[in-house]
């Protein structure tokens, strides 16, 4: 039959209980010391009788350096232990200053929004009305800061173009005065013919030579009959423009077709021609 229950309380008998003492006493230390040896354990073990008798085992060279470390243990978990408790405290007191901000802000907002203004006074809103006022000005002046920004990137650009445009002009005037001293040149050295005709429409036939063959280029152009205008202007006159080219033959063109012959782009040469030439 297996052993019985033993119930546990203090034994009355003061025999039994000496010797019960010293039989529990002596298995108590073998299993402290088992414990050492099969598991590397450090056990430090300390039994006072009723009678106030010491009996330790220690499992190190000295019972001190094992309490010694104990004391260190229990020390290091109970300033963990306060120290998180603290950190704890300090979170909870930042969440609630926070949440009283919070609150604050809220209540300005609504008020800020016209809402809720029952509850303040006349001072109250004599602040708010100071406030807003503030507020406005500064939007009004961020305001007129950006539309006068945008001003200033709008004068850039038209400084920009401008410039684009001024250089644009000398390069016309440039090629002008080019082409008018390349045709005055060709008129001087008798290159150039000029045909009078009664039509608007006055040709000009330019000669050459080449393989043996004389060959002959014709141009056109509108020109309205105004002395006065022309003379007034000096000699050399604003160039005016229909281009209208023809190349090939002299037996193969005549006049009068030229004359009522539409330009096409594949014709169009240059076609400018100064006031002088006519």
């Amino acid at each position: 039959m297996g052993r019985g229950k033993v119930e546990l309380k203090r034994i009355e008998n003061k025999i039994n209980r000496q010797v019960t003492f010293a039989k529990r006493r002596n298995g108590l230390l073998k299993k402290a010391y088992e414990l050492s040896v099969l598991c590397d354990a450090e056990v430090a073990l300390i039994i006072f009788s009723s009678r106030g008798k010491l009996f330790e085992f220690c499992s190190s060279s000295s019972i001190l350096k094992t309490l010694e470390r104990y004391q260190r243990c229990t020390s290091s978990s109970s300033q963990s232990s306060m120290q998180a408790k603290d950190v704890q405290d300090e979170t909870y007191q930042d969440y609630l200053k926070l949440k009283s901000r919070v609150e604050i802000l809220q209540q300005n907002h609504r008020n800020l929004l016209g809402q809720d203004l029952e509850q303040l006074s006349v001072q109250e809103l004599d602040q708010l009305e100071n406030q807003l006022e503030v507020s406005l000005k500064q939007v009004r002046s961020t305001k007129t800061q950006i539309m006068l920004d945008h001003l200033s990137d709008l004068q850039a650009k038209e400084q920009m173009l401008q410039e684009a445009n001024r250089a644009m002009n000398r390069k016309v005037s440039t090629l002008t005065n080019v082409s008018e001293y390349l045709y005055f040149n060709l008129y001087s050295r008798g290159l150039v013919q000029l045909v009078e005709n009664n039509n608007a429409e006055i040709p000009l036939q330019l000669k050459w030579k080449a393989n043996d063959e004389h060959k002959m280029m014709m141009i056109s152009y509108n020109y309205h009959n105004d002395a006065a205008a022309a003379s007034s202007k000096g000699f050399f006159q604003p160039l005016q423009c229909n281009p209208t080219l023809q190349i090939g033959n002299s037996t193969l063109l005549k006049t009068d077709q030229y004359l009522s012959t539409t330009p096409s782009p594949q014709q169009n040469l240059i076609g400018f021609f100064p006031g002088w030439m006519i």
